[in-house]
């Protein structure tokens, strides 16, 4: 209860000459005789005070209040307060705020501090067994060379009429950007090779996730040998579609188009449902290796693998192969089937 009433007369001593101080330029002499006053105030007991009212008041002539006994005033409600006529205020009597406790970055490493080589034994990168030769012990990973081999297929055939061993396989070797990739694919009858294409190419980042290919290409079985240049481009495709198209210049002005997309469909996480489409086509027709003018042969299936390692997986599969146009007229001629429908157990690996 004194506390109020002690906080109410403050209140009407100081709203008296907060008017006081609001008068003009004339009123000059008696604002700094009211000033004179309010130096020697003492605001202990207005810590209760509500200052929420006091948002227009003018605190430009208050730069010489003491405001050393003020630290239990509550000022939560004094957000609307102008303070932009505080400008002269004198903070130099600020000086007992303590710093000590601020401790800033730097200086000595604690004693208790952790050895940055004893996990090493006390090597470093720069002597020991451990040390790489160069001027440069640490490297970019695109500036390493590293290497890759990966059997997508090597898998049983069985088309109803007879059946086959087909593989289909590559290896690289190279850096991020560019690499030397060989590609391999064929199929084994009785024990022989029966027809097989082999490809030597050069591969260059183009970006995140398209490759160009660059080199030639080798086929032998069916018909006289054959080479090939072959430019083409091999990338994950968005939606996450695999894709590998070339382009091929063979002998005789020969032209060849290859497309081949795969899809990885994850059932769970070791059980993968690979399905699969290719598509061949050629420039011109050629009775002896069995190719005809614009589209040869379209392949589809499926293939469900489980991947006992992430590195090792064997699958069981399905496929269907029919030729198309002048293709399928050239077999035709030759008595062969046009259409086969395939059976296939297998297995993927790579390392």
């Amino acid at each position: 209860m004194k506390s109020g009433l002690n906080s109410i007369l403050l209140a009407l001593t100081v709203l008296p000459a907060g008017a006081a101080l609001a008068q003009d330029a004339h009123a000059g002499h008696g604002s700094a005789s009211a000033n004179s006053q309010m130096k020697d105030m003492d605001h202990r007991q207005m810590k209760d005070m509500d200052h929420s009212q006091m948002k227009d008041m003018d605190h430009s002539q208050m730069k010489d209040m003491d405001h050393s006994q003020m630290k239990d005033m509550d000022h939560s409600q004094m957000k609307d307060m102008d303070h932009s006529q505080m400008k002269d205020m004198d903070h130099s009597q600020m000086q007992g705020m303590d710093h000590g406790s601020m401790q800033m970055q730097g200086g000595s490493a604690p004693a208790d501090a952790r050895d940055p080589d004893a996990y090493s034994g006390g090597f470093t990168l720069e002597d020991g067994p451990y040390a790489l030769p160069g001027p440069r012990q640490l490297r970019l990973a695109d500036e390493h060379t590293f290497y890759g081999v990966l059997v997508d297929k090597l898998e049983r055939v069985d088309n109803g009429a007879g059946h086959a061993l087909a593989f289909d396989t590559r290896a690289w070797i190279g850096r991020d950007y560019n690499r030397a990739v060989l590609k391999a694919e064929g199929d084994i009858e009785q024990g022989k090779l029966a027809e097989a294409s082999t490809e030597l190419l050069w591969s260059h980042a183009l970006s995140t996730f398209w490759n160009s290919e660059l080199g030639v290409r080798y086929d032998t079985g069916h018909g006289p040998d054959q080479g090939w240049l072959a430019l083409g481009v091999a990338g994950l495709a968005p939606y996450w579609f695999e894709l590998d198209a070339t382009t091929y210049l063979g002998d005789n002005g020969q032209t060849a188009l290859a497309v081949e997309a795969e899809y990885e469909l994850l059932l769970t996480q070791r059980l993968v449902l690979q399905p699969s489409v290719e598509l061949t086509a050629y420039g011109k027709d050629d009775a002896e290796r069995g190719q005809g003018q614009g589209l040869s042969e379209l392949v589809a299936g499926a293939r469900l693998r489980y991947e006992i390692d992430r590195q090792f997986a064997p699958y069981l599969g399905w496929e269907w192969a029919t030729a198309l146009g002048n293709s399928a007229d050239l077999r035709r001629i030759e008595d062969e089937a046009t259409q086969e429908t395939r059976w296939l157990a297998g297995v993927k690996f790579w390392f």
